[in-house]
């Protein structure tokens, strides 16, 4: 009886042995690496930086240099060799845009932490926020420094001349703006008139403040003497709270007309066109929807402007002048605002062997002034979202 043969897929084939399994790649060897690799790194990159900036004296500033490079280094050279070249350079770039945030964020963190740890115990003074500079002469700091009186003294009178004068400057420089915007946005057809205001807006964002304070105080030297002239009784001089306003107008002018410009350009023009369609006038149209609509952007803007020239110190030591006691009054009397006080307590102490109580008050009035200026520009955030225009699904 003949032998059958069975083919290649018979039973002879069904016993053979199965193909050995490929080994599983290391970790290491894979096309990333584990996530405890780059704190590896970071460790030996700050042992090497604490021992190189040893070898030259160290310090805190050159060994967060030098950890920073050597963890750039390392991370590259180790990427490349485990992952890939490109990884490797991916990675690099990455740590450098990593890099130069945390150096562009450093100055900030160090003015912060240095106003802060030095103002608090001058701000924690009884009396600081409540009480003048009336009746404080050398003697009383003298005092406070060698017999450790508490230092009196504070800075009333100048959280007066900043509110009085920045309130003013924003009710001169706020209908001037939103009217210009209004003007280049809804009615100006890119003629000659439009493309003049804009490059003198250009110019006005890069005059420096002490221009802005020398025009105020020849402007209202020359009204006041025209007034004078014509018998009005105006005062004769200009050094008072209305001159250093009309000084910080002229800055906040072009901030308010750039931004409002932009919000209103944002406005879609379906808007526009739906409200024309219905009959409205085009003034009533902008008044009723277009600024309603973009109302969150230009509150936004005026914010940041008033938040960027309360702190000037040239256009308000020209326009102003300093005094001691408060001055409630805008058209008459010298005024003194915040950044002119940490001026005059640095430039010229109350007592100048003894300068210690005024460089307190100092710093004290300067953690104030930050302190305004971050609320003012968080101030600015929570208008921009809670009048911004709500979504409403359809």
């Amino acid at each position: 009886m003949p032998t059958s043969v069975q083919g290649p897929a018979g039973p002879a084939n069904q016993h053979a042995p199965a193909p050995a399994s490929t080994p599983r790649p290391r970790s290491l060897t894979q096309r990333h690496m584990p996530w405890w690799v780059s704190l590896v790194i970071l460790a030996v990159s700050a042992v090497l930086g604490a021992a190189l900036s040893a070898l030259m004296t160290f310090n805190m500033a050159i060994w967060f240099i030098l950890t920073a490079v050597l963890y750039v280094i390392i991370s590259y050279g180790v990427t490349r060799a485990k992952v890939s070249r490109r990884k490797a350079t991916d990675t690099l770039w990455k740590h450098l845009v990593y890099l130069a945030f945390i150096i562009a964020l450093l100055p900030l963190v160090s003015v912060i932490w240095s106003v802060t740890s030095i103002g608090i115990p001058g701000l924690l003074e009884p009396g600081f926020l409540a009480s003048d500079m009336r009746g404080i002469d050398g003697t009383i700091d003298r005092r406070s420094q060698e017999e450790g009186e508490p230092v009196l003294g504070g800075i009333r009178h100048a959280l007066v001349g900043s509110l009085l004068i920045t309130l003013s400057a924003t009710f001169i420089s706020v209908p001037i703006g939103l009217m210009t915007s209004i003007y280049l946005v809804e009615y100006a057809r890119g003629g000659p008139l439009a493309r003049a205001i804009t490059f003198f807006v250009d110019v006005m964002t890069g005059i420096p403040s002490i221009v802005a304070g020398l025009f105020g105080a020849a402007a209202v030297g020359w009204f006041l003497g025209v007034g004078n002239s014509l018998g009005l009784g105006l005062p004769t001089r200009s050094t008072m709270g209305i001159t250093a306003a009309i000084a910080l107008s002229v800055l906040m002018i072009p901030v308010v007309v750039r931004t409002t410009e932009e919000m209103l350009r944002v406005v879609p023009n379906e808007l526009r066109e739906a409200s024309y369609a219905l009959g409205v006038r085009k003034w009533r149209t902008i008044l009723k929807v277009v600024i309603p609509t973009a109302i969150s952007g230009i509150a936004a803007g005026v914010t940041l402007a008033i938040a960027r020239v309360i702190g000037e110190t040239a256009p308000i030591l020209v326009t102003a002048g300093f005094i001691v006691s408060n001055n409630w009054n805008m058209f008459q009397g010298w005024m003194t605002a915040l950044p002119v006080f940490i001026f005059r307590q640095f430039q010229n102490p109350t007592s100048p062997n003894f300068s210690d109580p005024s460089h307190q008050r100092a710093w004290a009035a300067a953690l104030v002034l930050i302190i305004i200026v971050m609320g003012l520009n968080l101030t600015a955030r929570l208008i921009a979202t809670f009048l911004a225009p709500k979504n409403t699904g359809r």
